[in-house]
């Protein structure tokens, strides 16, 4: 009994010390997350008012560059993939300088016309501030490790208003095919403070109701399902076009400044070449598939270029809001090539390209919930689930540690990072085996059946 009661007892403690820690968190995040919007978006007003804003994407990227190269090395890149290196490499320590760094580096990107997004550095200034916080209170390394995770749910909980999903999201991004349960309580605590902090100090979040019946039909189930595979495949370019531009960026021959006015001035290009609908944040575009807009099929892969292009060489920003240009153009495309309802699919590929593109089905899922009301939800789950399968053993996440197989029947290495894996199928998959052979079968009896003559019929 007094074993119990000591249990009991410790867990009480530990329950009310994380409870004042993550909200402590969450309310140190709503604040810098709240900060960082007002930021941007007066910076958006600022260069808004020119036609070709865009022409300054050379010397934004330059500007970009030398603060974080010379400042703030760990700011580079998107944002939770450095935050997620971090957590696995040094038990998230992360230097103060990242939390101001990030903060200018990504505005003058987004306010120039980068294409990137907002929430990779809401989540590292959140990290950013919780390592700080830790070090401040002299916690342990397993703490500092649960409270930057803290820091990285608030500040995707804050940031797109989706406090569930963002407590989900910090931690299931961290590992491909596991969570970590020990911080779910505190994540949940952080997240949902974050993002009540931030409606207080008025930030307006988007929310966007589908007019869906909550009917059972298993043909639009077969539907969805079919979509998934779609959005999974669009989920695959996105990342191999970031891997591309990374290699590209690793290829260059020349400083990191040089790489810089490249990058913008390709992208100054590429606008000229297409349109501005591909710069920036993309909100109006996300918004209006949405509605059921129709947009042109090319339109998630040239989005997909301009942000890599942009993260690659030389800008800051997050990746999720061009994910969810990508997932809803080609949700889209998906409901125009088969005749269903534009604004259904764009929603559903809006979530389903976050499952497969970050690995995180279980966030995105509960993202359709909070976003779009529970008459999607669940469908959404059943494409994101599926997605995530599709995409196979990679993220636009590097960092990620890969807990499961997605199949049997693809031996890859467990527990390395996602940058590391290399998966193969294995020598005599033999369910793979009979599988194939039973549809070469059927494939060749269908030929036949068409290419017959029509006398041999008779």
């Amino acid at each position: 009994m007094r074993g119990k009661l000591t249990e009991e007892s410790v867990l009480f403690v530990s329950v009310l010390k994380w409870l004042v820690l993550a909200t402590v968190t969450g309310v140190v995040v709503g604040v810098s997350t709240s900060v960082f919007l007002k930021a941007l978006g007066w910076g958006l007003d600022l260069t808004g008012q020119h036609r070709d804003y865009f022409l300054l994407l050379p010397l934004a990227f330059v500007v970009s560059t030398w603060l974080i190269r010379t400042l703030a090395p760990d700011a580079e890149g998107h944002g939770t993939e450095k935050v997620i290196a971090a957590i696995h490499t040094s038990s998230g320590r992360i230097k103060p300088s990242v939390v101001p760094i990030k903060l200018v580096a990504t505005v003058v990107t987004l306010a120039c016309g980068g294409s990137a997004g907002k929430e990779g550095p809401c989540a590292q200034i959140g990290a950013g501030l919780a390592s700080s916080l830790a070090s401040l209170l002299r916690l342990s390394d397993e703490d500092r490790r649960k409270i930057v995770i803290c820091g990285i749910s608030a500040g995707f909980a804050s940031v797109f208003g989706t406090p569930i999903a963002g407590a989900i999201f910090g931690v299931e991004v961290l590992f491909v095919g596991s969570i970590l349960y020990d911080v779910l309580l505190p994540s949940f605590i952080a997240g949902i403070t974050a993002f009540q902090v931030s409606s207080v100090l008025g930030v307006q979040y988007f929310s966007h109701s589908i007019s869906l019946t909550p009917v059972f039909s298993e043909k639009f189930l077969l539907e969805v399902a079919f979509a998934g595979v779609f959005l999974g495949l669009c989920s695959f370019f996105m990342v191999e076009t970031m891997r591309l531009g990374r290699r590209l960026a690793d290829w260059l021959p020349v400083a990191p400044l040089v790489k810089a006015l490249i990058g913008g001035s390709t992208l100054v290009g590429l606008t000229y070449s297409f349109s501005p609908y591909y710069l920036g944040l993309g909100l109006p575009a996300i918004e209006s598939s949405l509605k059921g807009a129709i947009t042109p099929w090319y339109t998630f892969a040239v989005k997909s270029v301009f942000t890599a292009i942009t993260l690659s060489l030389g800008g800051s920003g997050g990746i999720v809001t061009p994910i969810f240009f990508v997932g809803a153009t080609s949700g889209s495309l998906y409901a125009g090539l088969t005749g269903l309802d534009h604004s259904t699919f764009a929603a559903i590929g809006l979530v389903a390209v976050l499952a497969g593109a970050a690995n995180t089905p279980i966030a995105a899922a509960i993202m359709a919930l909070e976003m779009f009301g529970s008459a999607l939800g669940p469908y959404a789950a059943v494409a994101c689930v599926i997605s995530f399968l599709m995409t196979g053993h990679r993220s636009v996440y590097p960092s990620q540690v890969l807990a499961v197989r997605k199949s049997g029947s693809i031996d890859v290495e467990v527990g390395r990072e996602i940058e590391g894996v290399e998966a193969h199928f294995r020598s005599r998959p033999k369910t793979l085996s009979r599988g194939v052979l039973v549809l070469g079968r059927w494939a060749r009896e269908k030929s036949r059946k068409v290419l017959r003559p029509p006398h041999d019929a008779e």
